[in-house]
């Protein structure tokens, strides 16, 4: 198990998990989201390669339409 910080609340989930894994382990469409990972926006195409790790920090966005 591994800590995370997630939106400023700290979590705990298996390790070895990938960030589009970790999406769904936490319940988010990863189709719906923008992942900023430790200050950097991360691009979607690299989220199978990019492993979660003790001490991360995630802000994750909601993408919302409308007008």
């Amino acid at each position: 198990m591994i800590h995370l910080w997630v939106n400023g609340e700290q979590k705990t989930i298996p390790s070895e998990l990938n960030m589009t894994q970790f999406l769904e382990h936490i319940g988010t469409s990863p189709r719906l989201v923008a992942v900023e990972y430790n200050g950097e926006i991360l691009h979607r195409q690299n989220w199978v390669h990019t492993k979660i790790q003790e001490g991360d920090r995630l802000e994750i966005v909601t993408i919302v339409g409308g007008g």
